[in-house]
């Protein structure tokens, strides 16, 4: 039931808005931004990882999974810290088997399942009893609904929406659901597409993983492009996003709008709206590799530095520089694709 990580078609008939710029970015600056922030999330995943023991997706799932990617076009990481993230977060999914064959979970309830599963997917950890009992957890979650609820004590914008909770959902049954599971699966997640169709969103986080659920759940093209035509009428004139339409233009809402708009199909990279979007990191991106990003969450943990800029923002900063990363690389064609050539 594995379905592919990225996603590499690009629709045809694009509208006027859509249609190719005429301008590229210099391939060495994107280069020599992606490599400064690579060594930046190594780092600080390193001494998260020394520090704390619990799994987050901050400090987790984001660096796997934009690590994964920048790899993924070609570009250098340190493999023995990939492998030891994985490690931490199958590890961190062991010590909680017991309370998923109860449909308890643990801390953070549906998304750190979601999300832990989703860093394992990334890194193609195979398939076993922990994984499939993570996988059963999600699939017992929030039954009586089409869609899974974020944890009581939110901390936005990652956690607090009930699309990235779907989303993380749905990126780990379609890839750790067993074939006893598969009929379930298929009938909870047909509800699921039909439900985030028709709902409403609130902000850009909502947009962003409504769009890379629908696209994980193969949706018809014509709704992908209605869906992503919504987010980019979102581009601020300095080709960022915000979270929230009072915010001024972040890192976090950029980088994640890029990605969920390239793996959609609909816009490519040489897009206008993404070629500004580019414009936009390149211009805010720190001499340290990072992107600063202003928290709006309130803390529930101990401050700790992370080895990441930024004092209490450097969680959301994180995340943002994990996002911001995969959107740059993006640019490059993938390793795999240039192999096949």
């Amino acid at each position: 039931m594995r379905l592919a990580f990225l996603c590499v078609a690009v629709l045809s008939s694009l509208p006027v808005s859509l249609q190719a710029a005429d301008q590229d970015f210099e391939p060495g600056h994107i280069d020599a931004a992606v490599k400064k922030s690579i060594a930046l999330i190594e780092h600080s995943g390193s001494v998260y990882r020394r520090e704390r023991q619990c799994f987050s997706c901050h400090h987790q799932a984001l660096p796997v999974i934009a690590l994964t990617e920048v790899r993924s076009r070609g570009f250098a990481i340190n493999e023995d810290e990939y492998r030891q993230q994985l490690e931490r977060t199958a590890t961190h999914l062991k010590s909680g088997h017991q309370a998923y064959l109860a449909g308890k979970g643990q801390g953070g309830r549906g998304d750190t399942a979601g999300y832990a599963l989703w860093t394992l997917q990334a890194g193609e950890w195979p398939a076993d009893e922990i994984t499939t009992a993570v996988a059963s957890y999600l699939l017992g979650k929030d039954a009586a609904q089409p869609y899974w609820n974020p944890p009581t004590t939110t901390r936005q914008p990652t956690a607090g929406s009930q699309f990235t909770s779907t989303a993380v959902a749905v990126y780990s049954l379609q890839t750790f659901g067993d074939e006893k599971q598969a009929d379930a699966i298929d009938a909870r997640l047909s509800k699921t597409r039909n439900w985030i169709q028709k709902s409403r969103v609130k902000s850009n986080e909502d947009q962003v993983f409504r769009l890379l659920a629908l696209e994980q759940l193969r949706t018809d093209s014509d709704d992908l492009r209605k869906f992503a035509q919504e987010l980019l009428d979102q581009q601020r004139e300095d080709g960022g996003w915000a979270q929230l339409p009072e915010r001024d233009s972040d890192a976090y809402a950029t980088g994640t709008a890029l990605v969920a708009l390239h793996r959609s199909g609909v816009v490519s990279i040489t897009d206008p709206a993404y070629q500004r979007g580019v414009g936009y990191l390149l211009e805010n991106q720190k001499d340290d590799g990072s992107w600063h990003v202003v928290t709006r969450a309130k803390p529930i943990q101990q401050y700790f530095e992370s080895g990441f800029p930024h004092g209490k923002d450097q969680f959301i900063s994180m995340a943002a520089t994990c996002w911001s990363t995969m959107a740059l690389a993006m640019t490059k064609e993938s390793a795999k694709a240039e192999d096949a050539q």
